[in-house]
């Protein structure tokens, strides 16, 4: 078996070009990969072998035809959430079982376009809503570092995917943390854009003002590489953002002197652990010796983002997922005796726990006599996190936080705490409700081997700076970051 694990996109790139290697030899090594640890690990809901070969050879003629490309028969993952025409979507739910999709999302099209090889959808929270990926109904997917240990979610699979060396870069997506969390919890890089900056037609909704796709990769470079073929205007999303893409790879060749790095103290709270705050120190300390100044500064409504996500999402989510009734397409129940019953049933059957718990919870503050008391409320601070970071981006380039207040937590260790669980997202939600670029980036390990990370964020449309300062920080940070592999 070909081993490619070790490779990059940018790697797996030129030696395609120079064709010491075919599209078709790389699907099937990823594809042997992925069958002799997949059952370990769950980070696929459907592999789509077979698709994945015919898309290879496609490649590979016109790599014959002498057509070069930077995404040109690279095999990717992508997660169970983004349509792909005529292929099973389930969102990690029973409720859209057997569900084919009659239309490609747009970033789906750009990487056809580009030649990109589709090996399957990945697992996930159920609809998004989760930081473990464990509420999914296909099962639980397992750190590769750390068989005992979450992905993090929601885009759990796809982050694994990378980490366990079976494809060089994935799509996932960010409503709260989805993308950058996993991609710490697996030690992979994980980029959340700018929302608008990707388009959102084809990523099916959990909470519509603040999902956003973007890329995980090994590399700051190869998540470039995918940013660069995903971004760019959609006329079918009335939020995709009508401005032009940067060339994000002039990004890496920058340097951080006279760039201001931002440490927010509001995130450096009883409760993240000392590991985690060490790595986010170090961090700052290697930006500074090469030239970037370190401010303290203050986003005082940080401590609300939680409660007001909390009130936000699940709104957004019981009105989104209303459509699910067991009518149209999915799982419908046999147990029924009118159209009522089958609605109740269809739904109580088809959605987990988690799900109908923000469902209840969103219908419950968007109701008559509540709508103004949360929803309103919610919004409105929502409105201030989001000043507060425009103040701080007036004295600063980059923020530079925590992801996690921990390293990936034990399997099965908050599945039963809800609480416990929504305060995983405490440095990640900001973001969301500001609508901001942020990225995470493996920092070091925990004292059992658990990857840590760093995340940084920076002003709307600002990508290009996260790029800089994220690159910079990869060729600082301790080697052994990039030298350590999952013990798999």
């Amino acid at each position: 078996m070909a081993d490619f694990s070790g490779e990059t996109i940018a790697s797996l790139s030129d030696k395609l070009s120079a064709k010491e290697i075919s599209a078709t030899e790389l699907a099937r090594g990823c594809l042997e990969r992925m069958e002799k640890l997949e059952p370990r690990i769950n980070a696929f809901i459907s592999v789509e072998s077979e698709e994945a070969l015919e898309e290879a050879q496609r490649a590979d003629k016109r790599i014959a035809n002498g057509e070069r490309g930077s995404l040109l028969g690279i095999p990717l993952a992508i997660k169970d959430l983004i349509v792909i025409k005529d292929r099973v979507t389930t969102c990690g739910s029973r409720i859209l079982e057997g569900f084919r999709s009659p239309y490609s999302a747009f970033v789906m099209k750009r990487l056809q376009l580009a030649g990109c090889v589709t090996l399957g959808k990945t697992n996930m929270d159920e609809f998004a809503m989760g930081s473990s990926t464990e509420t999914g109904y296909f099962g639980v997917c397992r750190n590769p570092w750390d068989f005992n240990a979450v992905t993090g979610g929601s885009s759990g699979g796809s982050a694994a995917a990378v980490a366990a060396g079976y494809c060089p870069g994935s799509l996932g997506s960010d409503t709260g943390g989805s993308i950058r969390q996993p991609a710490g919890c697996c030690g992979v890089v994980g980029l959340k854009p700018t929302y608008g900056r990707v388009s959102r037609f084809g990523l099916v909704a959990f909470a519509s003002s603040l999902d956003q796709i973007g890329p995980m990769a090994a590399t700051v470079e190869d998540t470039a590489i995918l940013l660069q073929a995903i971004a760019g205007h959609d006329p079918m999303d009335s939020t995709s953002q009508n401005e032009p893409v940067p060339d994000y790879g002039e990004s890496l060749n920058r340097d951080v002197k006279g760039m201001v790095i931002g440490i927010p103290k509001e995130y450096f709270i009883e409760g993240l652990d000392s590991e985690v705050a060490a790595v986010v120190k170090d961090a700052a300390h290697r930006l500074e010796k090469e030239g970037a100044s370190i401010e303290e500064l203050s986003l005082p409504h940080t401590e609300y983002a939680v409660p007001t996500y909390y009130v936000i999402a699940p709104a957004e989510a019981s009105s989104n997922l209303a459509r699910y009734d067991g009518v149209r397409y999915g799982y419908r129940s046999k147990s029924m005796e009118n159209l009522q019953q089958m609605y109740v049933n269809t739904r109580m059957e088809g959605f987990g726990a988690e799900v109908k718990r923000r469902i209840i919870l969103g219908t419950y503050v968007l109701s008559s006599g509540y709508y103004d008391a949360y929803y309103l409320k919610a919004q409105r601070v929502r409105a201030l996190i989001a000043r507060d970071f425009i103040n701080a981006f007036s004295k600063c380039d980059i923020l530079l936080t925590p992801v996690m207040p921990t390293a990936a937590f034990n399997i099965g260790e908050k599945i039963n705490n809800p609480l416990q669980m929504y305060l995983s997202d405490i440095f990640t939600i900001g973001v969301n409700l500001a609508g901001l670029p942020a990225m995470s980036l493996p920092g070091g390990f925990s004292k059992n081997g658990r990857p840590i990370a760093v995340q940084m964020i920076a002003a709307h449309m600002n990508e290009p700076a996260l790029f800089t300062a994220a690159s910079v920080y990869e060729k600082l940070r301790d080697p052994e970051v990039a030298q350590r592999k999952p013990p798999l």
